[in-house]
């Protein structure tokens, strides 16, 4: 007989829609994907999927068709001219991050950059630091040059193998 009530237990919190909306709320507000809250007896769990693939699919197959559903796409081709400066590396020799960490420019905050565009640097000379996990790595010269452009801001993430600095 303890069976029979056991289910009737779990079965008698009745799930709130407005507890559910605002669950989603907070999944839409924060960016998270999934949310699970349990009460008593009751569980909730709300989830979202990404669908990054058929809306790169979408912007692939409407690109004339309406002007509109261009405006959403704004952010990936704010991302086409961070890639442009591949180019430049046509011009000179890109410098590249020989591990993934957070690009300075300067040896400390608020001190002068270690370079500018237009400086001419040597061999070996100190471009900028890299610091990963706590320590700073500088990342020299590869030759002597012209600093043609400089690809990074101060305290900018970077990636393994992402182009830094151009010298010609």
């Amino acid at each position: 007989m303890s069976n029979p009530k056991a289910p009737e237990t779990v079965e008698a919190p009745s799930i709130d829609a407005r507890l559910v909306r605002k669950l989603a709320d907070i999944l839409k507000d924060t960016g998270l994907t999934e949310i699970e809250v349990e009460h008593g007896g009751l569980k909730i769990r709300v989830a979202r999927e990404l669908t990054a693939a058929p809306v790169a699919t979408y912007v692939q197959a409407a690109p004339a068709a309406v002007a509109a559903p261009l405006a959403a796409p704004a952010a990936p081709a704010a991302e086409a001219p961070a890639a442009a400066p591949a180019p430049a590396a046509v011009r000179g020799d890109a410098v590249k991050s020989p591990m993934v960490g957070t690009a300075y420019l300067s040896p400390q905050p608020g001190a002068d950059a270690f370079i500018k565009v237009g400086d001419t640097v040597n061999a070996g000379q100190t471009l900028l630091i890299v610091e990963a996990m706590k320590t700073m790595n500088p990342i020299s010269a590869p030759k002597a040059g012209k600093i043609v452009e400089i690809l990074v801001a101060d305290a900018q993430p970077v990636e393994f193998g992402e182009p830094l600095v151009v010298i010609e």
